[in-house]
């Protein structure tokens, strides 16, 4: 349901980091390691299942919203994830 404005004691604009702001130009990143870089924690910060689930639904989009900005690698393997990087 929804909450007045007025219930809310600060209501900063709703701003996401761009590509460049969040991934190194030399390095790509699968979508698990941008969910945690979106939230201010380490590529690698340990998080439980069910928190990486919900961190996912902000990244997915993130990246469909900046694939101009990005570019994608094939996973290596049949275990592990794409990878996206920074276009040149």
């Amino acid at each position: 349901m929804p909450v007045p404005k007025s219930e809310f004691d600060s209501l900063p604009p709703c701003d996401f980091y761009t590509p460049a702001e969040l991934l190194e130009d030399d390095q790509m990143y699968s979508v698990y390691e941008i969910a945690r870089l979106l939230q201010g924690l380490e590529p690698d910060a340990d998080i439980d299942r069910e928190t990486e689930d919900i961190l996912l639904d902000w990244a997915i989009p993130w990246v469909m919203t900046n694939a101009d900005d990005l570019v994608v690698a094939e996973p290596r393997s049949d275990d592990e994830p794409g990878y996206y990087g920074l276009k040149e």
